[in-house]
């Protein structure tokens, strides 16, 4: 009798152990994201809607978890805790590349691209793909390149109509050796600031003006300082989604090709988002006083042609010019 007991129960206790078990959830990848833009940015839109693709192509097995406007620290600071292997993915401007892989110059050469189509072909081809993989060895693998527009000058006290008016101008460049020599060759001071100190620095006149996309020129408010946006559009440098290798060589096959495939389509989404957000970008600055100005690009391409002559000295680059020019 208690022998018969004591199966009964036992067999209760499995079966009630193997109800629980189906339960549960088995555990799931989770990748941290950390990034410096405000949430309303395209960009880190499009960075969720990789988040949420990853996740349905996985059937929730993988999760990328977004920390928008630098919760996890600085643009440099991501960068590090990537190679480190504190943090999975970042996402910075292609010209804080330049110090870490050779190849990411090419893309922040004035007027390298002749239209966002052109840019649009390289960056989806052969040539995006060497480029994104050129930073392998420094931990930083490239997954895919989000639309950031073109850069344009914004003034506080004078419009920048022609080269010249930017004799004397402090501009603040991002800290790319490229974007210094741009600024020098058009005959402004370039002072490189962070990005989340500009602010500060354009009220307190330590620089006069800077460069930059309409949606950064909106989203930071900068346009409540600077009254001049002068659309040369002289560089047309993309965002670049970026995974520690350190993280990447610990997915499974699968793993990363359910992050590659959704990092692609977000790229695809962002684009759509970019050109919405430009177009209104423009709209609000010009409603709060600022004056819009569309400048003959020619004299300010003329300028920076030394910037090509040299580039063009280093045989790697000017192999990767020449692709890129062949696809206009």
């Amino acid at each position: 009798m208690i022998h018969n007991r004591l199966i009964i129960i036992l067999f209760s206790l499995l079966l009630l152990a193997g109800l629980s078990s189906c339960g549960q959830r088995e555990d799931i990848t989770v990748l941290k994201l950390g990034h410096g833009l405000d949430p309303s940015h395209s960009v880190h839109k499009g960075m969720v809607y990789m988040a949420d693709r990853v996740y349905e192509k996985s059937g929730g097995q993988m999760r990328i978890d977004v920390y928008p406007s630098g919760q996890l620290g600085s643009e440099r600071e991501n960068l590090e805790m990537l190679q480190i292997g504190s943090l999975a993915i970042t996402k910075v401007s292609a010209a804080i590349m330049e110090g870490f892989a050779p190849s990411y110059r090419v893309l922040s050469l004035p007027y390298i691209f002749t239209s966002r189509e052109h840019a649009y072909r390289v960056m989806d081809g052969d040539i995006g793909r060497q480029i994104l993989m050129d930073g392998d060895k420094y931990w930083l693998r490239g997954l895919t390149f989000y639309d950031a527009g073109s850069r344009s000058f914004y003034t506080k006290d004078r419009p920048i109509e022609h080269p010249d008016d930017l004799r004397g101008l402090r501009i603040r460049v991002m800290e790319s050796p490229t974007a210094v020599g741009m600024i020098r060759a058009l005959g402004g001071s370039p002072t490189p600031i962070s990005w989340g100190e500009l602010y500060t620095a354009l009220q307190g006149g330590v620089v006069d003006g800077a460069e930059n996309n309409p949606p950064s020129f909106y989203l930071s408010h900068h346009y409540e300082v600077c009254q001049y946006y002068s659309l040369n559009e002289h560089a047309t440098i993309p965002d670049v989604l970026l995974i520690s290798t350190k993280y990447w060589n610990t997915l499974t096959e699968q793993e990363q090709e359910w992050l590659q495939e959704a990092a692609e389509e977000s790229a695809i989404h962002q684009r759509v988002l970019w050109m919405e957000s430009e177009r209104y970008s423009l709209e609000q600055a010009e409603a709060a006083g600022v004056t819009i100005i569309y400048p003959d690009k020619e004299p300010f391409i003329e300028r920076v042609q030394e910037i090509h002559a040299l580039y063009k000295q280093d045989p790697r680059l000017t192999d990767l010019i020449e692709r890129i020019q062949a696809l206009e």
